[in-house]
């Protein structure tokens, strides 16, 4: 898809004109100096200038400057200096330019210039920052001749209108054609509004903004400059550009305290005291061994925290280095921690391990983490977040209500009067209201994957009323701390909700988790660590596969026939088999492998009239397959073909054979049932190599058993 040819131009237009409008308030000086002075210029000047603008860097040989839009390059050149917008490079650009330069050309001013101790293996950076300490501007200009080179200026004045206009740091056009190439997707159903009414707050979030980016480049000098501007920077009354500070305040105060600068460190910190912040000056007072400092600190963190987290923080570090107390709040509560044994199996992926042995006792495991609150709280507050004016512009996703802290404050009593319905019993019609008006429509909060409306429905019938309203609310005052940390899984069972968090060995419980664990608690919920343990489970239940298939490769073949037996304790539980319809011709070398012809899958199924079923016999279990990533593949990629996930743990009987059985020259299936005298009447035909798989995997777990009974004897004797 081509661009018109006054694309960047007439978007340029647009953002200046709605900038102007909605921003009146916010703009200074030197923003209107700037759109009236462009607006000034002829149509080709003007798309020169948009053009620069859209491009990376302030910098740019003249050379490149020629587009179709331009009528004369040269007059525009020269009227755009004249006015200011770009001027002829000078010493101050120096790092600049020399970071353009291309690494050839670097290394061929250095030979021109004479500038010895280089080395052609030297990075880019590396080599720029030698010349820039090693050979004065004036030679090098004479060497580079800066005439070929135009400086755009009033750069940071088109970034903060662009600020404005989007919500985002962006130096560049470049989202608009994102947007229209459709790379990136927006949200068509929102129109531009102004974000800030507040000049101080747009200015100081601009400033906080545009110092993370510099800072993320990791430069030293970038900190270095940053700390200098946090220190000398202004107090502004908002929330949302306190926050930012305290962002940038603790990234910078990271960087000192790496470089063992702890006195800089704790004041950068000071100039922003955030939880987290407060938290750093607690830990290095304490390691410098200013002990009355840091207890006063923490007190005071304690009296009036900043959010729970802080609290918690502060009075588990206060009872442990001031009280006596030897261990931590989160290492005390994994200490008292349920334990749960668990197949190896699940070791990549123990929730799901977790998940079998709670649905095994009778529970509905929902795999809910932060995504369910999430989806809960956007669900009931969709109108506030999505539909009041919070998203600023068709670019926006995340409502500004909750970045700047000002949603509960903005919707106070619409809160109170969801929140009162939460606690009556009567917010499940509201929010199934919500769901079938806005099903699948995007947005910033939650996905829709996590919306389960039984799972909801018996969550608001059973989970106490109260405590949903706590969360709830919580999430209202400040969502950016609230949004992470809760547990792995949610558990119903009759009229019971627990929700748990599954700690693997060597797992670590984070303060966001403690925290939310608490507050589920003290709202009443049942909440608790679960650990695991990971050993042979006799118990376990697997599920042996095979499939058939027009072809190797799953992105072309197609499955023809799929066979599934349930196993457990070495037995079979039960089977499951059918034929497909692949919805292509099977070739002749298939069939005579298989037997399976093209007449007997005309009528069979289709696979997305049997996925339903599939996956239902599949859950809980573990897929066993021999060499199972073909038959775990293909079946991935049909349900993929049905746009849905597909993720279980695997086994595989003919690594495991290798391991447990080594020193045979063929692990394929047919030798190995020759060997081991296994039935096989009807190779390559699914339920038969199924029931063949099964029994090389009662094989592989009499080995496995057999190496838990060795290691306990060897344990013992110790």
């Amino acid at each position: 898809m081509l661009l018109p040819t006054y694309y960047y131009h007439d978007h340029f237009a647009e953002m200046l004109a709605f900038v102007e409008g909605a921003y009146d308030g916010v703009l200074d000086d030197a923003h209107r100096a700037f759109i009236k002075n462009f607006r000034g210029l002829n149509k080709s000047e003007q798309c020169l200038y948009v053009r620069m603008a859209n491009r990376r860097g302030r910098i740019f040989p003249r050379v490149t400057l020629r587009y179709a839009e331009i009528e004369n390059i040269d007059d525009a050149i020269e009227t755009l200096r004249v006015q200011e917008f770009i001027r002829a490079i000078d010493e101050q650009d120096y790092d600049a330019w020399l970071s353009l330069l291309k690494k050839d050309d670097l290394l061929a001013l250095a030979q021109s210039a004479d500038v010895k101790d280089i080395k052609k293996s030297w990075s880019k950076p590396k080599l720029a920052q030698h010349l820039l300490e090693n050979l004065d501007y004036e030679l090098a200009a004479e060497i580079l001749n800066p005439r070929a080179y135009v400086v755009q200026e009033r750069g940071e004045v088109v970034e903060f209108l662009l600020y404005l206009y989007f919500g985002k740091t962006f130096d560049d056009l470049k989202s608009f054609a994102l947007r229209d190439l459709g790379v990136i997707g927006t949200n068509a159903a929102t129109t531009f509004s102004a974000r800030f009414t507040d000049r101080d707050e747009a200015h100081g979030a601009y400033f906080y903004h545009t110092m993370l980016d510099r800072i993320g480049t990791g430069r030293d000098s970038a900190y270095e400059q940053a700390a200098d501007a946090l220190m000398n920077a202004k107090d502004i009354a908002s929330d949302y550009v306190h926050t930012l500070k305290g962002r940038a305040a603790y990234k910078i105060g990271q960087f000192f305290e790496k470089h063992a600068a702890f006195d800089q460190a704790m004041f950068i910190y000071r100039c922003a005291p955030t939880p987290e912040n407060n938290e750093r000056v607690v830990r290095i007072l304490h390691k410098q061994g200013d002990r009355d400092a840091a207890k006063d600190l923490l007190e005071r963190m304690i009296d009036d925290p900043g959010s729970d987290d802080e609290h918690n923080f502060a009075s588990d570090f206060y009872a442990r280095h001031f009280e006596g107390k030897r261990i931590g709040a989160c290492t005390d509560l994994l200490r008292k921690a349920q334990n749960i044994a668990i197949d190896e199996i699940h070791r990549n992926a123990p929730e799901e391990g977790v998940a079998g042995i709670f649905r095994r006792d009778g529970w509905r495991v929902e795999h809910v983490e932060n995504g369910f609150w999430q989806a809960l709280f956007g669900l009931i507050f969709w109108d506030e977040l999505f539909e009041s004016g919070q998203l600023h512009n068709g670019f926006d996703w995340f409502p500004h209500a909750l970045k700047n802290k000002t949603f509960a404050k903005t919707f106070a009593a619409e809160i109170e009067t969801k929140l009162a319905a939460i606690r009556a019993g009567k917010a499940l019609p509201h929010v199934l209201k919500t769901i079938a008006t806005h099903w699948d429509k995007p947005n910033g909060i939650f996905g829709w994957y996590y919306v389960d409306i039984d799972a909801i429905r018996d969550f608001l019938a059973h989970a106490p009323k109260d405590g949903v309203a706590r969360i709830v609310e919580l999430m209202t005052r400040d969502y950016a701390s609230m949004h992470d940390g809760f547990p792995d899984l949610l558990l119903i069972r009759d009229n019971e909700i627990r929700f748990t968090e599954v700690k693997a060995q060597g797992d670590v419980i984070r303060r966001h988790q403690l925290t939310r664990l608490r507050q589920l608690q003290t709202a009443g919920f049942h909440a608790d660590i679960c650990r695991v343990d990971y050993r042979y489970d006799p118990e376990q239940i697997y599920t042996v596969v095979d499939i058939e298939t027009t072809g190797q490769h799953r992105d072309f073949g197609r499955i023809t026939e799929i066979a599934a037996v349930k196993m457990q304790g070495g037995e079979i539980i039960d089977e499951w088999q059918t034929l497909l319809n692949p919805q292509r011709p099977i070739p002749a070398f298939i069939t005579q492998l298989t037997g399976i012809t093209n007449a007997m899958v005309a009528d069979a199924p289709l696979f997305s009239a049997v996925a339903d079923d599939l996956r239902a016999f599949l859950a809980d279990t573990i897929f066993v397959a021999h060499n199972v990533g073909f038959d775990y593949g293909f079946i991935a990629a049909e349900y993929d073909r049905l746009e849905q996930s597909f993720r279980m743990p695997k086994f595989c009987t003919v690594s495991n054979m290798r391991r447990h059985y080594p020193g045979h020259k063929s692990y394929s299936l047919g030798s190995l049932c020759e060997i081991y005298d296994i039935e096989l009447k009807n190779h390559h035909r699914a339920m038969s190599d199924a029931r063949a798989a099964a029994a090389l995997l009662v094989m592989i777990n009499r080995k496995r058993e057999d190496q838990v009974f060795e290691d306990k004897i060897a344990v013992a004797a110790e």
